[in-house]
């Protein structure tokens, strides 16, 4: 499997390479939004901008990146959501239903640009970015984007 591909199939152990605790989801199972799915894995960049904020993925190489804009092309014109999973469990799920979401290509990935006219959603929409950033900038975890609840990537800040 290449290097810039990744699946999450669940964890039946933890980040330590002990045995899993009862809650924690066992072989074959998760909570992750990418289970069965393959998807680039992405660098993320989070910044706030007018109205809202925008991710930043970009890929090491021209496969990752290539998939990454087809999954892109195909998918960004309805909802997306973030998920940071820890050990194969969400942590943190942001859907960004109170916001316009496209998707531009980049050169090495694309921006995904989230905003809002009303001021209320353009505020709970930086917070989403707040908590994006933080989330997904803690060691051991990894931030799925899905748009129509379809991964198109995964990785991390």
């Amino acid at each position: 499997m290449s290097s810039t591909m990744m699946t999450d199939r669940g964890m039946a152990a933890t980040a330590f390479g002990g045995p899993a605790a009862p809650w924690q989801a066992a072989a074959g199972q998760t909570a992750a939004p990418a289970a069965n799915w393959m998807v680039p894995r992405c660098k993320y960049e989070f910044e706030k901008c007018a109205g809202g904020f925008k991710i930043h993925c970009s890929c090491e190489d021209e496969v990752a990146c290539a998939t990454l804009q087809n999954l892109c092309r195909m998918l960004a014109d309805g909802m997306c959501s973030c998920a940071c999973t820890c050990n194969g469990i969400t942590i943190c799920q942001c859907n960004l239903a109170i916001g316009w979401c496209h998707c531009e290509m980049t050169k090495d990935g694309c921006c995904i640009t989230c905003t809002s006219g009303d001021k209320k959603c353009a505020t709970m929409l930086q917070a989403c970015c707040d908590c994006l950033a933080a989330c997904c900038c803690e060691p051991g975890c990894c931030c799925y984007i899905s748009f129509n609840n379809t991964p198109c990537c995964c990785g991390k800040c």
